[in-house]
C-alpha cells in the first residue's frame, strides 16, 4: 500500500506531466497558427509576435518530460531508487529548460519596440492597414517611418502627420500579451520545482524504509 509520501510523490508527478501537455500544446497551436491570414489588427500583431517565439524549443522540452514522466513509472512499480534518481536530474534539466524559455520571453518584451519594427515594415499593405486601424496610428516609428498607408484611419498625409505612430501602442499590447505567457512559464517552473521536491522527499523516504528493513534483518525479524 503507498504511504503519503508516494501518494504525494504522485501527484506531483501527474502535475509535471500536465506543465508537459500545456507547453506541447501551446507550441504546436501556436506553430499552426502564426502563419494564418489575419483578419484585424491584434490578430496580425498576434502573429507576428508568435513567429519570434522559440517554439521548436518549446516542443523538445516537452518531449523531455514526457520521458522524464516515463522514466518515473518503474521506480513508482518497484521499490527502485535508481530510476527516481535518474528522473529527479532529469526533471532539473526540463526546470531549466522552461526557465530559459521564460527569460527568453521575458528579455523579448524589452526590445519589443525595435525588434518589431522589422517585421512590421515587410508585411503588406493591407496587413499594415489593419493594424493602423485597430490601434488608431499610421506608420510605425511615425508617419513616415515607414510610410503610412492610406486607409480610414490615416485618410492623407496630413491627416497621418497629427496621428502618434503604431511603436506605441502595438508595444503596450506586445508587452501585456507576452507577460501572461512568459508568466505562464515560470509557473511551470514552480510545479518542476515542486515535482524536484516530492523526489526528494520519496528517495528520502525509501533509504530509510531500506535502513529499517536492513536492520530487521539483522535482527533476523
Amino acid at each position: 500500500m503507498a504511504n503519503k509520501v508516494q501518494i504525494a510523490y504522485l501527484v506531483a508527478d501527474f502535475l509535471f506531466l500536465l506543465m508537459g501537455i500545456f507547453i506541447l500544446s501551446f507550441s504546436v497551436i501556436v506553430n499552426n497558427i502564426k502563419d494564418e491570414v489575419p483578419t484585424n489588427g491584434r490578430q496580425a500583431a498576434r502573429n507576428l509576435l508568435y513567429q519570434g517565439f522559440p517554439l521548436t524549443a518549446g516542443i523538445v522540452n516537452a518531449v523531455f518530460i514526457f520521458v522524464t514522466f516515463f522514466v518515473t513509472l518503474p521506480g513508482l512499480a518497484t521499490t527502485s531508487r535508481l530510476s527516481l534518481k535518474i528522473a529527479g536530474w532529469m526533471s532539473v534539466v526540463c526546470m531549466i529548460f522552461t526557465l530559459i524559455l521564460g527569460l527568453y520571453l521575458w528579455i523579448l518584451t524589452l526590445k519589443t519596440r525595435i525588434d518589431f519594427f522589422p517585421r512590421f515594415a515587410a508585411q503588406p499593405d493591407n496587413i499594415k492597414s489593419l493594424m493602423q486601424i485597430e490601434f488608431n496610428c499610421c506608420g510605425y516609428f511615425n508617419a513616415s517611418s515607414p510610410a503610412f498607408v492610406t486607409d480610414l484611419t490615416c485618410p492623407s498625409p496630413a491627416a497621418a502627420a497629427l496621428m502618434r505612430g503604431c511603436a506605441a501602442p502595438i508595444t503596450g499590447f506586445a508587452n501585456v500579451f507576452v507577460d501572461n505567457i512568459f508568466t505562464a512559464l515560470f509557473g511551470v517552473v514552480g510545479f518542476d520545482a515542486l515535482f524536484i521536491m516530492a523526489t526528494a522527499c520519496l528517495l528520502k523516504d525509501r533509504k530509510e524504509r531500506a535502513r529499517f528493513q536492513h536492520i530487521d534483518e539483522k535482527n533476523g525479524l
